[in-house]
């Protein structure tokens, strides 16, 4: 755990007015359900009104960048791009993971490597701290950069089905094959089976 935030601000190229936003930003369920008698709030309501801005920024942002793309194309790297796994990785990318406040149980089972967790950025607080312009400079420069990889990496499944589907060659199915790790971390292995041929 780090409470450098100075160092975070830093990172994420945003100082907040409110430092109480910030930090109920940082604050898991686990952490504010073992500190209720302070009066410890969680993320949770900020998340859900992050979900709210970084849809309309992504929105915002697609629609003005790639004129000619159909609505249905948006909609799918839209998803892409702001999915679970990928907004984890961008916060990865910020070190994110090493701020947040976590419960003793949600750290001692691995929290910080958990996406869930991770994912769960600062959209609704620096909207609420500096407004649209502030939130929209934060999601344009961590959450929709390096946007062709971004879209290859995650939205493989979709275009894979798109193919087969083009192609008419047979049943796309998943098969879950293996899986390792502790069961609040699992790896799952998983075979493309088109018919009853693994192609993947």
């Amino acid at each position: 755990m780090n409470s450098d935030y100075a160092l975070l601000e830093t990172k994420i190229e945003y100082v907040f007015k409110d430092k109480d936003l910030l930090l109920n930003a940082l604050t898991h369920t686990s952490f504010a359900n073992e500190h209720r008698s302070k009066g410890i709030k969680d993320n949770e309501r900020l998340e859900f009104l992050g979900d709210a801005v970084l849809e309309l920024v992504s929105s915002e942002f697609l629609f003005k960048t790639m004129p000619d793309m159909p609505e249905g194309n948006m909609t799918k790297l839209r998803a892409s791009l702001v999915c679970e796994p990928t907004l984890a990785n961008d916060a990865r990318e910020i070190g994110l993971e090493e701020f947040i406040y976590l419960g003793k149980g949600e750290e001692e089972t691995g929290g910080r490597k958990r996406n869930s967790i991770v994912s769960d950025a600062f959209e609704g607080s620096i909207f609420l701290d500096g407004g649209i312009d502030n939130a929209r400079d934060f999601i344009i420069k961590f959450a929709l950069n390096d946007i062709e990889n971004k879209r290859l990496f995650y939205d493989s499944k979709t275009i894979l089905q798109e193919r087969i589907n083009i192609a008419k060659v047979g049943k796309l199915s998943y098969e879950i094959t293996g899986e390792t790790g502790p069961d609040h971390n699992k790896t799952y292995e998983v075979a493309a089976i088109l018919d009853d041929k693994v192609i993947g």
